[in-house]
């Protein structure tokens, strides 16, 4: 396999919460998009269960069965879209949505255009801030009610919200190693 002409290194944080939830990746430069998904739900911890898309530069890129019969914009489809076809440079920002109805927005700034590291597995995650919400929480404002259930014994949802998130949930827990494991997988 021949070596990726470039590397982009990209922060992706999870909009509409505080304190941010963030990532730092490294991605080959001529990745396509529908790979950076899988990606994406790699290291922010999403179990790729619901609808995604990407907004970039005014366009939508998704799986070409979400565009609806000429309702809504036009969809090109994240298969055939590199992310070296689509990003400007440096600090470009664009977006990518996941989960409609829970709502969770991903702002993704693209830091750097890097040289390819001699001896480095791509993607590769370089760091991070905080867990990412159980999936099915409700979006920004049910994660907000969740951490408010769990962290208060008292909470008449106390019990209930644990038990939902199997006995224990840690907001500020990262595992480097542990996304990078999942990386070297994909």
């Amino acid at each position: 396999m021949s070596a990726p002409r470039l590397i982009y290194q990209l922060k992706v944080t999870l909009r509409h919460i505080r304190p941010p939830i963030w990532r730092r990746i490294q991605v080959r430069s001529d990745v396509a998009l529908l790979k950076l998904h899988r990606i994406l739900q790699e290291v922010m911890g999403w179990y790729d269960s619901h609808l995604h898309q990407f907004l970039i530069g005014g366009e939508y890129y998704a799986t070409r069965s979400l565009e609806l019969d000429g309702f809504g914009p036009p969809i090109i489809s994240e298969r055939s879209a590199r992310l070296e076809d689509v990003i400007s440079g440096p600090k470009m920002k664009f977006r990518y949505e996941y989960d409609f109805g829970d709502g969770w927005e991903h702002e993704i700034l693209v830091e750097k255009v890097l040289p390819p590291a001699e001896g480095v597995h791509y993607p590769v995650c370089v760091a991070g801030a905080r867990a990412c919400p159980p999936e099915d929480c409700g979006g920004p404002w049910g994660y907000a009610e969740l951490l408010e259930a769990i962290r208060d014994p008292n909470h008449k949802e106390h019990e209930e919200m644990l038990e939902w998130v199997g006995g224990g949930f840690d907001p500020e827990a990262f595992e480097l190693e542990e996304i990078n494991r999942a990386l070297r997988r994909l």
